[in-house]
């Protein structure tokens, strides 16, 4: 689905705002991380594209290339659950571009939909702490070292706003996203010497094939129609919408900009006013 803000980001001229940085990201080759990673190219980001579909990440960096060619990407297959995946992801990196300047971390998932906690399989829990907490540990463990030696970087974590409240029947993905928020907190405090900020992106609902995989469990759960859930959530935010991808590479933007230089440790909430 085409919205209004993402042909907003696609239309944009390109600008030298973040000419000459390099970027990681996580996830990239789809959804959040492919907005995000169009956005930051827009910019003039050299990036290192990450993600398990190496097709999929190729496709996406020939387009960055084409359309954005006065910076380079870089494709780099990783599995943020692999140790040696993530640490191969920053080597590749460091010695393509120099170093690291920006990290992103998007790779994540849902884990169990729907599912009432006495109902939810411990591995399938254990699934999606790891995946969503351990995969964005690692990739920050990996590339810190290099932002210390350059006493500069931004990283922002996608955390959700399933990590500002509970969310019924979806424990794993809940705990997973308030996990996400203290160690972007944890790592705030232990990086603001070296001039390295730390921030995590809160979502709501928003368009994409995720959401859709989500909103026809729901559907099938409850009974209901798809319709009938999209109308649901909409209505409990302030402004009676879902948000769209670019809502989020807006918001990435923003906190790797001079411009959020003096804000570190926090969230930033892209809900259309739904924890108001």
């Amino acid at each position: 689905m085409t919205t209004s803000s993402q042909t907003l980001l696609d239309s944009s001229a390109p600008t030298s705002a973040l000419s000459g940085k390099v970027a990681v990201v996580t996830g990239a080759a789809k959804g959040l991380g492919a907005a995000i990673t169009l956005d930051l190219a827009r910019q003039g980001a050299d990036i290192a594209l990450a993600a398990r579909e190496e097709d999929a990440l190729r496709h996406h960096a020939d387009h960055l290339d084409s359309e954005y060619g006065h910076r380079s990407s870089l494709v780099v297959r990783t599995d943020v659950l692999s140790e040696s995946d993530v640490e191969n992801l920053v080597k590749e990196t460091v010695s393509r571009f120099g170093g690291i300047d920006i990290l992103v971390n998007t790779a994540g998932g849902t884990g169990p939909i729907e599912t009432p906690a006495q109902n939810v399989d411990v591995q399938a829990f254990r699934d999606i702490l790891e995946l969503n907490v351990l995969g964005t540990f690692a990739v920050c463990k990996y590339a810190i070292p290099s932002m210390i030696e350059r006493r500069d970087g931004r990283i922002v974590n996608i955390s959700g706003t399933s990590g500002l409240r509970g969310y019924i029947n979806r424990a794993g993905y809940s705990s997973s996203k308030w996990a996400v928020r203290g160690l972007t907190r944890t790592l705030a405090l232990e990086l603001g010497q070296y001039g390295i900020t730390v921030n995590a992106v809160c979502p709501n609902v928003t368009h994409g094939d995720r959401m859709t995989r989500i909103v026809n469990t729901k559907a099938a759960t409850l009974g209901v129609t798809p319709e009938e859930v999209y109308s649901d959530f909409a209505s409990q935010t302030a402004l009676g919408r879902f948000i769209d991808s670019g809502d989020i590479a807006a918001a990435v933007s923003f906190l790797v900009s001079n411009g959020a230089r003096n804000i570190t440790g926090h969230d930033i909430v892209v809900d259309a006013g739904w924890d108001v």
